[in-house]
């Protein structure tokens, strides 16, 4: 029986949305998460929010576009996320 190596077995990655709150640096998008989680003690549920930085390399998006984005390997120092679709036009960007 032969064994299948990790090394060559790739997770899926994690993929979640937001919307895009800054694209005004170059290939690089502002993206916020939001996610609910259940306070420990009075079992409700609260809204948190984390910003992450996007790796956009077509600089497709816009702010206020609701987007699909990608966990990746390190692309810079804050780069961690890749674009993978924008779901979501902005209305803002009609105007």
């Amino acid at each position: 029986m032969k064994l299948v190596s990790s090394e060559n077995v790739r997770k899926k990655p994690r993929l979640v949305t937001g919307v895009v709150t800054s694209d005004k640096m170059d290939k690089t998008r502002s993206v916020r998460v939001m996610r609910l989680v259940k306070h420990p003690l009075y079992k409700k549920y609260i809204r948190r929010k984390t910003t992450y930085k996007v790796h956009d390399e077509e600089n497709t998006s816009r702010v206020g576009d609701q987007v699909l984005i990608a966990q990746s390997r390190p692309l810079s120092k804050s780069k961690r996320w890749r674009l993978v679709e924008i779901t979501e036009k902005s209305k803002m960007r009609d105007s």
